[in-house]
């Protein structure tokens, strides 16, 4: 226990460390107000015991009861307060610094780590931290400091007794302890499991479509409810391994109040202890046993705290990459890449690759799929390291830019576009929150997107369902694009945005890149011919290697890759039905 409440407390920062210290001193008041029932009392049975009550035991011992009650209260109030404020506040913190981390992992991590995963920590875990942790810490803590200060108090009046209740917490813990390692075992596969769940629940609600489209509801269904009997089984498992140390740690609390209070029955008869002492170590034996039980009854959850602080600083140690360069501005917008080569895992991805992006040019990126065309432009974004080799913009090694002021130089519009639970005015606005309003019209109208905002209900201000389900796919690519246009960096890199994209919208789509990409450096993954035909440079991607460099006309005339994928989009464009 006092190893997972040194985790705890070193998980905190500074100042928020400093509240629980301070909490944990004001528990020591609060305990001392406790302990001022016992002379209270003490004062009512010494007056009825010597046969000579007055006013003045009342008094006292009123006053004595009313300073514990009051002390107590005054004193919770503020530690409570400090112990919520320092666990809440620790818990705010964290989930700023892993967002913060997160940012600035290598690409690598989110591939090998499921969404459930880092759902769960961010999520889940924080909100155990921010609910249970915070209840069991100040509950524990408590618990330990009051049975601490009833020991000191009763070590006072009889050594013996002091004596029995400190067998009784060496048993306890001993129990206690014993519990905490029961659940080892059984906590990485509940961890696995919460991640399973939050990924299967996940999986299921963004596929659903597709899963009642091929009527593939059952099947699902079994998945997700694997899932939630694993979770339920892994929780199941848990609880069992720490029942039976529940139950010993119980037994013990109620035979050490039994104990202390049958020896000072026998202490008395035996005349060792005088009758007001003896009804004093009764007493104190009630109060013990409340102060152990409450500490026992919540130790159980103190391997959650183990398992979330655990968690949040397994991604926290997560080494970043080195972002920590200068506040440079590329003094051109020229890309080179000097014999590059990364690899994920044990698989290179791309082999001693070398070229060059001159500034305000279009480049296009062609090749089979999982050639590595989209690791490439990763790369020159800095969303990898490479492994070896340099990668340069405005000839300076894009390692050598702080990762803010190089992000800075480039802009994305993926095959894929996510936008935010917000309004669409602000997802327009995302990396430019203080844009005024007239600044995101005049980007959504270069867009392409200004008209069907303003036939939504609430135009600009109406609220896109989360990933923006509420739109179709041409009208999130517009706002993607009007989002970029905002952002207006001189790199723009496309990731065929209009591969998935309907005829319709596929005309103001392309009205809505071309206001995009004027004046820029373009880099753009394409796979269909009039998307790269006219490009500056054709850079075929396989394998890793760029097996063939040129133009459309060039390229077109030898015999290669880019041949045959010329060939083949003719073809289809001249598919008819007979």
């Amino acid at each position: 226990m006092f190893k997972t409440l040194k985790m705890y407390f070193d998980f905190c920062n500074k100042v928020n460390r400093a509240k629980l210290y301070k909490a944990m001193l004001l528990g020591v008041l609060k305990a001392m107000f406790a302990t001022l029932r016992i002379p209270a009392i003490a004062v009512i049975l010494q007056g009825i015991l010597n046969k000579d009550m007055s006013m003045k035991n009342v008094w006292l011992s009123l006053a004595l009861m009313c300073a514990s009650i009051l002390g107590q209260v005054l004193v919770g109030l503020k530690t409570t307060m400090l112990q919520t404020e320092g666990s809440y506040n620790t818990c705010s913190d964290k989930r700023v610094e892993i967002a913060e981390h997160l940012r600035y992992l290598p690409m690598g991590f989110f591939n090998a780590n499921s969404l459930g995963r880092i759902t769960n920590i961010t999520t889940n875990t924080m909100e155990m931290l921010a609910d249970v942790a915070t209840l069991v810490v100040m509950i524990s803590t408590q618990g330990i400091i009051t049975t601490a200060v009833i020991f000191v108090c009763i070590l006072f009046f009889d050594v013996r007794i002091a004596l029995i209740l400190l067998v009784g917490i060496v048993v306890f813990s001993f129990f206690n302890t014993m519990m905490q390692k029961a659940t080892i075992p059984a906590a990485p596969r509940k961890s696995r499991a919460d991640e399973g769940l939050v990924t299967a629940v996940i999986e299921y609600i963004q596929g659903i479509a597709e899963v009642k489209n091929f009527n593939l509801t059952g099947k699902m269904a079994h998945k997700l409810e694997s899932a939630i009997t694993e979770k339920q089984a892994a929780d199941t498992k848990l609880e069992y391994a720490v029942i039976p140390f529940m139950c010993l740690q119980g037994i013990t609390t109620k035979l050490t109040g039994v104990l202390m209070a049958l020896c000072a029955v026998i202490f008395f008869l035996n005349g060792t202890m005088p009758l007001l002492y003896a009804i004093m170590m009764i007493i104190s034996s009630f109060m013990v046993y409340e102060s152990l039980d409450m500490m026992g009854g919540f130790s159980a959850l103190m391997r959650n705290v183990n398992i979330v602080v655990s968690q949040a600083n397994e991604v926290l140690a997560l080494p970043p990459m080195d972002v920590d360069g200068a506040e440079l501005k590329p003094v051109a917008m020229d890309i080179e890449l000097q014999n590059v080569s990364f690899a994920y895992e044990d698989k290179t991805i791309i082999d001693n690759v070398s070229l060059k992006i001159p500034a305000g040019t279009t480049t296009a990126i062609v090749g089979p799929s999982g050639g590595g065309k989209t690791t490439l432009t990763n790369l020159m974004a800095r969303f990898w390291d490479v492994k070896s080799g340099k990668v340069l913009l405005g000839g300076v090694n894009v390692k050598d830019y702080s990762f803010d002021s190089l992000m800075k130089n480039f802009s994305f519009v993926f095959q894929r576009v996510y936008l935010f639970e917000d309004t669409i005015a602000n997802n327009i606005r995302f990396g430019t929150p203080e844009a005024p309003m007239e600044k995101v019209i005049e980007a959504a109208k270069k867009a392409r997107c200004h008209d069907f905002i303003m036939s939504l209900p609430n135009g600009y201000d109406t609220i896109i369902g989360e990933g923006g389900a509420s739109l179709s796919g041409g009208e999130k690519q517009r706002i993607s694009i009007a989002r970029a246009i905002m952002k207006d960096a001189p790199i723009i890199i496309l990731d065929e945005a209009t591969a998935n994209v309907d005829p319709e919208n596929e005309a103001e789509l392309t009205k809505a890149i071309e206001e995009l990409t004027r004046n820029k450096t373009i880099i753009m993954i394409a796979h269909r011919l009039k998307t790269v035909r006219h490009a500056d440079q054709i850079l075929v991607v396989s394998d890793g290697k760029i097996v063939q460099k040129g133009t459309h006309e060039e390229l077109a005339a030898e015999e290669g890759i880019y041949k045959n994928f010329v060939s083949e989009r003719k073809e289809a464009v001249s598919w008819k039905i007979a």
